[in-house]
């Protein structure tokens, strides 16, 4: 049976990731939402692309009754911590308010929607953590995915949640850097860096949460499901292990910790995930830290190329 999949946000990083992945599945037909213009036009020409707000309740219901989804993969959220700890209503409007709009929109057309969620709902006093671990999140961003979680469990709508910790990756004009590329322009051209070393994270890369997310549609697994890798590493690890792929000078990295930074938002220091249920019903193989820096490096060299071809 084909499945007609509406993936929100698909101009971000997991939405990229989402339609690489899905546009080589047979059974499976795409249509890519973002607000404002397509950016992936020129990678994927075929692939449908709708352009949705989904703060906008008629505008979600409209898309979605002219689309008939089957699946709806909702990546669209605002993830800057510190910028949801400053303009909480802006955070509300698109990480609560929108999901509202979704799992109203999902009810109606009996539409199974798979939430993307993330760790900081949980205090990080104990990680890493099951599915079934108690939340009390430590900020704003962390509150207002926990709101939307809720929201999406009361729903009438089948439904998934994907939690998800520190997504890195690269993707077609992304405005945003990732620890690996932040860690190796640095350390290329001889500055110092300070990286925290008390804070715990099973680093996820941005191919394995789109797999994850696949593999749970591809199922209909409904639930909770953990999706990151194995590997619980402070910042400071992944840097250094940064360095060595990439045979840079490692004392340019200065360890550190929280206390040494001023954020208006405050960091959960150690959340992280068991991963093992994912592994045993979906069948679930993430990658290394290790894999994902090898993978990431040629993805960047082959950005580069083309980049000198235009």
């Amino acid at each position: 049976m084909i499945k007609r999949v509406l993936i929100t946000g698909s101009n971000g990083l997991l939405g990229q990731k989402l339609v690489a992945l899905l546009h080589q599945q047979a059974e499976v037909e795409i249509i890519a939402t973002s607000r404002g213009s397509n950016k992936l036009a020129t990678l994927f020409p075929a692939v449908r692309f709708v352009s949705l707000d989904v703060t906008d309740l008629q505008q979600v219901q409209q898309v979605l009754q002219a689309e008939q989804p089957t699946h709806l993969i909702h990546t669209a959220a605002m993830t800057n911590v510190d910028e949801c700890e400053l303009n909480q209503a802006a955070c509300w409007l698109q990480n609560v308010t929108a999901v509202e709009n979704l799992v109203a929109g999902c009810a109606q057309l009996a539409v199974h929607l798979l939430h993307v969620s993330t760790d900081f709902i949980f205090s990080g006093e104990q990680g890493p953590l099951t599915e079934d671990a108690a939340p009390a999140p430590v900020n704003f961003y962390g509150q207002s995915k926990l709101a939307a979680e809720q929201v999406v469990r009361a729903g009438s709508a089948q439904w998934s949640i994907v939690r998800t910790v520190l997504v890195y990756g690269t993707a077609h004009e992304y405005g945003r850097s990732n620890i690996v590329l932040w860690v190796r322009d640095s350390l290329r051209a001889g500055k110092q860096i300070q990286v925290v070393d008390d804070q715990f994270r099973t680093p996820t890369l941005a191919e394995d949460l789109a797999q994850g997310c696949w593999l749970v549609v591809k199922h209909n697994a409904p639930g909770i499901f953990n999706i990151s890798s194995r590997e619980l590493l402070t910042p400071f690890q992944m840097a250094i292990q940064v360095a060595d792929y990439f045979g840079l000078d490692k004392t340019l990295i200065v360890r550190a910790n929280s206390s040494t930074f001023t954020q208006p938002a405050r960091r959960p220091a150690r959340t992280g995930f068991i991963i093992d249920k994912a592994r045993d019903q979906l069948g679930y193989q993430p990658h290394t830290f290790g894999e994902g820096i090898e993978l990431l490096a040629h993805q960047m060299q082959e950005q580069q190329g083309r980049e000198q071809q235009e």
